[in-house]
This record gives structure tokens, sequence and C-alpha cells, in this order.
């Protein structure tokens, strides 16, 4: 409704438009008030009856405001059956309490309250109220009048538990980017809030579909999942709501006629006995998405006969259907994207190269799953003058620009680096010029090392510069290791100044020592300082030490605590004893 009046009577939460005009049509006038009692919203029935304007009454104590008792003075709170009801959060009702109308006039009154939750959360209470000033009607109209009431308060709950159950479902989704997980989430929430049943059919790119979720009253119903059939085209007669719903047709509400009839097509003789199988007697079937994107269907049933599903239902899981066909159509967009990314990061990782007695083992895992893809990489490699290199490097950003810029950077440096005798820090000066010229990437990390020295027999120096990037970890016989924090300077992408050199760093390497390079996945975990993960890695790479290079490397990443979110790559030389 137009103007300030309309605007007090806004009602909180992001309501369907249909349920907003049915509250404010409402002939009972109705007032939702928080945990506290202030009001939050009253619909124009009660503001005719209680002669105020919702702007006025918008945040005001209802006790203080309207309870008076028979005499029209201040009634203690604690006499007051609504605050009572709304301190023990349950539903209740009354008769003959006296309002104040905002003319002076008392007004006798009947009334019920619900409470109202959302994901679990009380929120406050719904109160229904009418005048029973002069009320000497026949007790066949005031039972009436207390049906109607009663009438309403169990539609505003039904409204309140499905918005509430939307609302749930559209958080709960939205914290995954895994279809399979997204749905088994699905199954979760709706029963059995919603039905006795769930089933989820997926289209796949070769015209069939596949049934991929089915949820019961004791939970994932493997035994009902994997059917997969060809999907009859949109000409071909086929009865089948399923058929119809995934060529494009609207959702449909089957009230269990026409069992009767036989399947058009083996994917509805599918659905026909899942129907038969799990005993239903109603059921909605509704596509996943909208419009030219629908990704498959979803059926709910129910097996009870004196509960089946009506219009409002159908309206609730097609609501249901848009938003899980968006998160099935995003999950697959993600995945081809982060396939893609993995692919491009693999073909990347060079083989190791051999060099005499030195050894060298490398690994890369991916971030978890419903995580995104990372720049992060590692190289190794001879160069011109026979010293062996290493690189470990981090492209800033989780996607696949990150992944491709450091695919940029892995060729850019390998070209600088091969012929170049220098120190490594004149090497990641140049890469820090050409970087913003010839790349995509704003701002990396990384570790350029040389290993100076005979391959067989020594004596081996490390020389390094690090641009940003957590310290090698070195680990020397007899038990000792130390972060090499030297050679530290800023990101590649920051601005240096035209006059300033990055550092270079030294460090002899005993025989028998073994060195880590890494990124920072390894240490940082949400939730957990950058000091403890690096104490962590530590201590792990002590008690390993002693064990084969191959095997340090894959104990490292699987002692991670679980939590990371990040890809981790990890880059390990281990030297020769004397």
């Amino acid at each position: 409704m137009p103007g300030a009046g309309a605007e007090g009577r806004s009602w909180p939460g992001a309501e369907p438009d249909f349920w907003r005009q049915v509250v404010e049509q409402l002939s009972t006038a109705l007032m939702v008030v928080d945990p506290a009692a202030r009001i939050l919203a009253v619909n124009p029935a009660a503001e005719r009856l209680l002669g105020r304007t919702a702007d006025a009454m918008r945040g005001m104590d209802a006790h203080e405001l309207l309870h008076r008792d028979a005499g029209g003075g201040p009634l203690v709170r604690e006499r007051c059956p609504l605050l009572r009801a709304l301190a023990e959060r349950a539903a209740a009702g009354g008769d003959g309490d006296s309002y104040l109308r905002g003319d002076g006039r008392l007004i006798t009154i009947s009334w019920s309250v619900s409470p109202l939750t959302d994901a679990g959360s009380f929120k406050g209470m719904a109160v229904l109220f009418t005048d029973a000033t002069g009320d000497h009607g026949t007790r066949r109209e005031r039972a009436a009048e207390r049906a109607e009431r009663a009438a309403y308060t169990s539609a505003l709950e039904d409204l309140t538990e499905r918005l509430t159950l939307v609302a749930e479902i559209t958080d709960v989704l939205g914290q995954t980017l895994e279809a399979d997980e997204a749905l088994a989430r699905l199954g979760r929430l709706l029963v059995p809030r919603l039905a006795d049943w769930t089933a989820v059919d997926l289209r796949t790119g070769s015209g069939r579909v596949h049934r991929v979720a089915v949820t019961g009253p004791a939970g994932r119903d493997t035994a009902l999942e994997g059917g997969r059939e060809r999907l009859p085209e949109a000409g071909e007669a086929d009865p089948s709501s399923l058929v119809q719903v995934l060529n494009g047709g609207d959702p449909v509400l089957w009230d269990g006629a026409g069992t009767a009839v036989p399947p058009g097509s083996p994917l509805a003789a599918l659905h026909s006995d899942f129907l038969r199988a799990v005993g239903a007697t109603s059921a909605v079937t509704v596509p996943l998405g909208s419009g030219q994107r629908i990704t498959g269907a979803l059926t709910v049933v129910r097996t009870v006969p004196a509960h089946p599903f009506d219009t409002a239902d159908l309206e609730v899981v097609s609501d249901i259907g848009r938003r899980v066909g968006l998160v099935v159509d995003n999950a697959r967009r993600y995945g081809r994207q982060r396939a893609v990314a993995e692919a491009m990061q693999r073909n990347l990782l060079a083989p190791l190269p051999r060099l005499g007695r030195l050894r060298l083992a490398a690994r890369y895992q991916p971030a978890p799953a419903g995580s995104q893809v990372g720049g992060d990489w590692y190289d190794a490699f001879e160069l011109k003058d026979g010293t062996l290199a290493l690189v470990i490097g981090d492209v800033v950003g989780h996607d696949l620009t990150a992944a491709a810029g450091m695919a940029q950077l892995h060729g850019i440096l390998r070209s600088l680096a091969w012929d170049h005798i220098g120190p490594p820090g004149s090497v990641v000066d140049r890469l820090d010029d050409a970087m913003p010229a010839i790349t995509t990437v704003t701002m990396a990390t990384l570790v350029l090392a040389r290993v100076e020295g005979h391959p067989d027999t020594g004596p081996w120096t490390l020389r390094w510069t690090s641009a940003g990037h957590p310290p090698p970890l070195l680990l020397t016989p007899g038990g000792h290791a130390r972060y090499l924090e030297a050679g530290q300077g800023l990101l590649l992408g920051a601005d240096l100044g035209d006059d300033t050199s990055r550092p270079n760093a030294t460090q002899p390497l005993p025989p028998g020592s073994t060195l880590l390079l890494y990124t920072d996945g390894l240490v940082e975990i949400p939730g957990s300082d950058l000091d403890t993960g690096l104490g962590r890695l530590r201590r792990h790479a002590l008690a390993l030490a002693p064990a084969p290079l191959d095997t340090l490397c894959d104990q490292l990443l699987a002692r991670m605590p679980p939590g990371s979110t990040d890809d981790v790559a990890l880059l390990a030389l281990r030297l020769p004893t004397a």
C-alpha cells in the first residue's frame, strides 16, 4: 500500500508478494512482536481496531502501549498472559483483556499468539486479536470466531514453516559448489519436514537422465539410485510427469490417479516403479532451474493419504527447484573450470631432473573439493652452467586466471634464469620488470634458489632470494631444523623503486641435509596463525627427516590438519652423505 502507513506495515524477511498481500488483507488484526515485546509490524486491520498508525506503534513496547486493567490503569507485567507466553516461547490464547486505543477508549479483546522461528532461532510472536467488546453473540458465533482465529493462526504457522524451510535450503546449498553434496543436503532438509521421500534426476550431456539421489525416512537409499535412461523427445507421447517436466513442462501435482496407465518409456517406467516402491499417495515433480536451463527434476513424495500435497506445496517445491537448479548449474560450470585449471597445473609441473647424487621429490595437492583452484607451482631444472635451479611460487588469486598466470611466470622465469650466472635476485628483478608488460599476473610470491657445487661430491651452497614467500626449511643431520629467513624481499608486483634490488642470501648445505620449499597452503589453516603452522611443519619434518624423500613428502601432506582451503606445492631436495 502506498504512503508511510504501508511502509510501517512492512513485514520482516524476504516473503513472497502473495503472502504479504494475504497478511495485509486479513480481516483479523495481526501484530508481530520481537522477543522483547517490541512491535515489529501490524496489519491494516490492527491499525483500524487500535485507532493507531503502524508508524506510531512500530518499536513500542506492546504491553506498555496497549495493555490495561479493567479500570484503564497500567497492568503489571507479571500479570500479562501475553508476556508470559512470550517468555515461554509457546502458543497461547485468551479472552477479556483490555487494550487502549489511540483515542483513549478501552476495548475488550480475544487473542491468540504463535511463536515465530527462523532456522531454529526464536524471532518473536505473531498475535491475532479481535474486538470482543459487548460480545453477546451466540455460542455458535463465538465458536466460529475461535475456529477462524485458529485457522488464521495455523495458516500463519504454516507460512512461517514454509518460508523458514526455503531460507534454510538457500543457505545450506550456498555453502557448497559440489553438486553431490548439495543434493545430499537437500534430501536431509526436505525429509521429513516436507516430504516422506525425495528423488533427484539430472540430465546428462548424452541425452540421458541419471537418478542421482533418493532420500527416505532412513536417509539416502542407494538401492533406488543409479538408474540411467534415455530422455524421450518433447514430441514423443509420454504422460509421465517426470518426462514432461524434464522436457520443459510445468510442475506437476500428482494425486495418485492414473497409476494403471502403462509407462510410455523406460524413464517413465523407472519413475513409476519408484513411486510404487515407496508407497506414494501424493507427489510433486518440478524442474531444477528455469527457462531453457533445466538441469534435472526434483520429486517429493508423501505416503500418508490423509496429508496430500496441495497447490501451496506446489509453489514452495517449485521455488526450491529453481534454487537447486541454479546450484547444480553453477557446480557443473565450476567443475569444468576446475578440471581445466588442474590439468593446466599438472601439465606444467615438469618431471624433476636427476643431477648426480642429488635427490629431488615434489608433490602438488589441489585444494579440497568445494574450494577454488589456486596458482601454486614448483619447478626444478638444470641451468646452462650445470647448476641446479629450484623454484616454488604462488600466483595471487584462486581461479582459472591465476592458473594461467602461473603458466606465464613459469615459462618466463625459466627463460630468464637458464643462462644467467649472477645471483638469483637479479633474475627475479628482471621477472618483476617484465611481469606487468607480458603477463596477466598482478601479484605473486616465489623463491628462486641455486644449488651450487658438484652434484656428486659438493661442497654445496644454497644461494636464494625470496619475493614475499614463506621461508625454506633446512633439516640437517643430528636432528636440527631451521627456517632460512634471510633473502626476503617484497612480493612480485610491488613497486620496489628504480634503485632497489632484491636481496640475496647464501647458506652452506651440509652432506645428508634436506631442503624443503613449500607454498602457504601447507602451513596456513583457517582459524590458526602462521607461527602455529610453521611450528607444526617443523615438528613433522624433523620426525620424518630419516625417512626416504618420497615418504617424507607424502607424510607431510597426510599430516596436514583438516580445514585447509588452499592448494599445496612442495619441493624437497636431499644431499648425499659424505
